[in-house]
């Protein structure tokens, strides 16, 4: 779609949004961009606009005036496709695209794209050190340069311009962002799981995976996806998909075909030929969703044809992502982590199974509408403290005492501050102190990152 002299909309004044308009003037658009909070100002939003935007702001209400005038509107992700002013949008046969689906329809090169509950982050980094061993190896002649875009933090917007016919983009890509994608086309993708999340933005559980299998909707034959085996969800659609190129993944059985863990042997099976990836043992990710991680990562980079010398190469030096189970300090005998990133149970089990001590586990956040009890359930006698915080407190302490926690060693707190301090006073040499919450940070915090990092500093800040 040529956007020169076309009106747009662009809904969010976030980080996606101000990357949007950015992309949109360069593109010769009339850009509006749009925030419904009436308590932010226009001098607010302006200053986060680049030098020279010509950008007209509008803050409260869209008039049905503005809305016929548009021939685009651009979703930020966290804006959910059901809100009124979406809605009318679409009565009023307004096309709607997302960030994604925005920069995708002005970038060049290749994508290769991973969404899924969990591990997302890890493998997109992954698969994003092995592009870049790969481009710097000069062993492609089509892969001179690689990006990593998208849900993991940086807008994919703000590098489009900087892409030639030979760069790599890897995306992480969230269930927000698929939501209002329309050709966007991955050369490899991947879901790593799904789990319950984000219910309370997708509603049911069925939509929520109808979301996240939109990925692979404009692959062909010529493509590949790369899907969890072991999650009777991605199987099931795996056997059905039609359209393109299946390589299942397995941390817990030796596949016919696909990638799969063998003892402490990643192996790659196709043909009746097994290929050794890389030995477990000789790397320093820790934990089976590390395993998968790693299984998803390599098969993405061997379909799309990088040595598997390289691929070893990387993965045997690569160290955790921030906020994932990530060991922050030893302060007199308390071994603290930091895994922010753990926003739903699910994620927060792997957490709570890395664990080897004692553990005071905080837990709470915002409440996405999940349930807790498989959570609690994966505790196994390892936690002696839950110490509890944000919106679901409560909900959380009333199902951890269901299934059998002691109330008496649930402490619900009012503060982050009075939550680590609690944390702290309880904690004796030989205890760990995680911070794997199980919930969005959003009404502390504005996002995991921020919640992650003051932990961090409230431990180096304590004494040896």
């Amino acid at each position: 779609m040529n956007l020169n002299g076309k009106k747009v909309l662009v809904f969010g004044t976030g980080i996606s949004g101000i990357g949007a308009d950015a992309l949109l003037e360069k593109a010769g658009a009339g850009v509006v961009l749009y925030d419904g909070n009436t308590k932010v100002s226009e001098e607010d939003v302006r200053s986060k606009l680049p030098k020279g935007s010509r950008a007209q702001i509008v803050i409260g209400q869209l008039s049905d005036e503005l809305m016929d005038s548009l021939d685009l509107a651009v979703l930020s992700p966290g804006v959910p496709t059901d809100i009124p002013e979406v809605v009318r949008m679409k009565k009023k046969n307004v096309r709607i695209w997302g960030e994604v689906e925005l920069a995708y329809e002005h970038s060049r090169g290749k994508v290769l794209a991973i969404t899924g509950t969990n591990g997302k982050t890890t493998t997109t980094t992954l698969l994003w050190e092995i592009m870049k061993e790969h481009a710097k190896c000069g062993t492609s002649p089509v892969t001179d340069q690689a990006f990593a875009v998208g849900n993991i933090g940086n807008p994919y917007t703000e590098e489009c311009f900087r892409m030639t016919d030979k760069s790599v983009s890897v995306c992480e890509i969230s269930s927000f962002q698929l939501e209002t994608i329309d050709q966007f086309h991955p050369r490899v993708a991947a879901i790593t799981n799904i789990t319950p999340d984000h219910l309370n933005r997708h509603h049911t559980m069925e939509e929520y995976i109808r979301v996240k299998e939109r990925i692979a909707e404009n692959q062909t034959m010529d493509d590949a996806i790369v899907l969890n085996y072991e999650d009777e969800v991605l199987r099931d659609f795996g056997e059905h998909l039609k359209n393109t190129r299946v390589i299942f993944f397995s941390s817990r059985r030796v596949l016919e075909e696909g990638i799969c863990l063998n003892g402490s042997i990643i192996e790659f099976r196709k043909d009746g030929e097994v290929t050794e990836v890389v030995n477990v043992k000789n790397q320093p990710l820790v934990g089976l969703h590390n395993y998968e991680n790693i299984m998803t990562a390599a098969a993405m980079a061997m379909d799309y044809g990088v040595p598997l010398e390289e691929i070893r190469r990387v993965i045997c030096r690569f160290k955790a992502v921030e906020h994932r189970i990530e060991f922050v300090a030893q302060k007199k005998g308390v071994v603290y982590y930091n895994d922010s990133k753990g926003t739903n149970p699910d994620a927060a089990i792997k957490g709570i199974e890395a664990m080897d001590r004692p553990t005071i586990l905080i837990g709470g956040g915002f409440d996405k509408h999940n349930e807790y009890d498989d959570w609690i359930r994966a505790f196994g006698g390892k936690v002696k403290k839950l110490v509890l915080i944000g919106q679901t407190k409560e909900d959380i302490a009333a199902c951890a005492v269901k299934n059998g926690f002691p109330e008496e060693d649930i402490i619900l707190c009012n503060t982050f501050e009075e939550c680590f301090d609690t944390c702290v006073k309880n904690a004796v040499s030989g205890d760990a102190v995680l911070l794997s919450p199980a919930c969005a940070s959003w009404g502390m915090f504005p996002n995991y990152e921020v919640r992650g990092k003051m932990f961090k500093d409230m431990v180096n800040s304590l004494p040896d």
